[in-house]
């Protein structure tokens, strides 16, 4: 599938943003079945996950993103979004979309998310 993400910018600290991803040329029947989720990655670390939302709606987050992000699923618009307010600059990443339907995983193209102190 393709992962088309956006909103990402530059923020100061204690802003807030939000990143949508939208699943371009799928209809809404295959969206449903896919659990969702958003990841982030630093020059020299490893991909991380931020919070993922499956497809029956259960959300799951990493401590960071805990009580300051919220990740939604549009069904209708087969999108994704990933709320985050009290950023800081720790939160500055490359932020990716995630899709998960069994064996099959794909990533959108990243955004950047960048957080001055």
């Amino acid at each position: 599938v393709q992962l088309q993400a956006s909103g990402g910018g530059l923020v100061q600290a204690g802003g807030s943003l939000r990143l949508s991803c939208t699943m371009a040329r799928a209809i809404f029947s295959v969206f449903v079945g896919y659990d969702m989720g958003w990841y982030r990655q630093t020059p020299g670390k490893e991909r991380e996950l931020v919070a993922t939302i499956t497809a029956s709606g259960t959300t799951n987050y990493a401590d960071s993103a805990k009580g300051r992000f919220t990740i939604s699923r549009d069904n209708s618009k087969k999108t994704v979004r990933l709320q985050m307010n009290s950023l800081r600059p720790d939160d500055t990443a490359v932020y990716y979309c995630n899709a998960k339907q069994g064996h099959l995983q794909d990533w959108g193209q990243g955004t950047l998310v960048t957080v001055s102190s």
